[in-house]
């Protein structure tokens, strides 16, 4: 399907940040990313609550102005904008969802030696562990997951901060892994 008159006057008004056009594109398309992050969750078995809709969506619409709406200057009309905008939400999304389940993965490993309404001293203890479980690593790699898990910085970003090709960034992160889940069930072993 082509671009409609409706959209490509709409694009176009944003591009040109005439008034109200950004409000005109939310409430056109609102309900497009809901339905895009809805699905993309429930595909992944991903329960969202309302806020984590609510904030999917807002980091959708966030990328979409980014850069100067760099994303819709992308759009090159060989489809219609709504089918363009569905492709692009699920990628945000996927990303977003990757990301939070990368944290929380490692917050819950981080949780289970880190538990905060534990006695100060006990705190102090944890830190501890955690140090102890990013001493196994080498340092490159102990960076790297410093970056990835604590500071939410992307692949793109971390490849950029250590020189290392963004495509070893992934397996450097899943060696680091296992050698942390190793180091914690041989030091939790008796």
């Amino acid at each position: 399907m082509a671009l409609s008159e409706i959209d490509r006057n709409l694009l176009e008004r944003c591009l040109q940040k005439k008034p109200r056009a950004w409000e005109d594109f939310v409430d056109r398309f609102m309900g497009l990313v809901v339905h895009v992050v809805s699905h993309t969750a429930q595909a992944r078995g991903i329960v969202l609550s309302g806020d984590d809709r609510a904030d999917l969506c807002g980091e959708v619409f966030l990328n979409l102005i980014r850069e100067d709406f760099a994303i819709l200057r992308h759009f090159r009309a060989q489809s219609s904008l709504a089918t363009y905008l569905t492709v692009v939400s699920r990628r945000i999304v996927v990303k977003s969802l990757l990301r939070k389940k990368s944290l929380v993965s490692l917050g819950e490993a981080v949780e289970k030696v880190a538990d905060t309404s534990d006695a100060p001293e006990q705190r102090i203890s944890n830190q501890e562990e955690i140090v102890r479980l990013l001493g196994e690593l080498r340092d490159n790699e102990a960076m790297i997951v410093r970056m990835y898990h604590l500071e939410g910085m992307s692949y793109q970003e971390i490849s950029a901060a250590v020189g290392v090709s963004e495509n070893s960034i992934g397996p450097i992160l899943s060696r680091a892994r296992s050698k942390m889940r190793k180091a914690d069930f041989d030091h939790t072993t008796p």
